[in-house]
């Protein structure tokens, strides 16, 4: 799918979930995102996206991105995962509502067995972030922060970037109340 060596296949998936995670997380740092990504989660417990159709999986995929990344966000990180990997940004846009899915399956595995609560999916996504090498983990937040802006000082909201071209503002985390 990527036309590529196993290698760079491999880094472009670790790429591609960092990313997904990366966008949980920045939605997770304030409860009420924390807590619609933890009743989304319940939604997708009893999914099992390793053995479904392509194509529900994909509006799946689609739908988990629109909420994650919102669709100029999840054409950025694709464009700058597929610069970075030297791969085509029509095969990352394919690769990425694959994923999704995946993602969110083995995310809600984790959450239930684990009994976790908003708090503790919010630090586990962390957590998750931290782990990724340096590298890439500098990749993806300077990506992410393309899309979700930074921490205003000031008023404590986020400010969208110019990729976004919203007007709003909008506080940490609600950005996609209805996952």
């Amino acid at each position: 799918m990527l036309d590529t060596d196993a290698v760079t296949a491999r880094n472009v998936l670790e790429a591609v979930s960092g990313a997904i995670v990366g966008g949980m997380a920045r939605n997770a740092e304030h409860p009420d995102g924390a807590e619609a990504l933890r009743g989304a989660l319940d939604d997708h417990m009893d999914t099992d996206p390793f053995n479904g159709d392509v194509a529900s999986l994909t509006r799946d995929g689609h739908s988990i991105l629109g909420h994650v990344l919102g669709g100029q966000g999840t054409e950025q990180i694709a464009a700058g995962l597929a610069r970075h990997a030297g791969v085509g940004i029509g095969a990352v846009m394919r690769l990425m509502p694959l994923i999704a899915p995946m993602v969110m399956s083995l995310l809600a595995n984790r959450a239930t067995g684990r009994d976790m609560d908003a708090a503790t999916l919010a630090d586990d996504l962390h957590r998750e972030q931290e782990s990724l090498p340096r590298e890439l983990a500098d990749l993806l937040d300077g990506l992410l922060d393309g899309i979700f802006g930074g921490m205003s000082q000031r008023t404590g909201l986020y400010e969208f970037g110019d990729a976004d071209r919203t007007e709003r503002q909008v506080t940490p985390g609600s950005s996609n109340p209805e996952w």
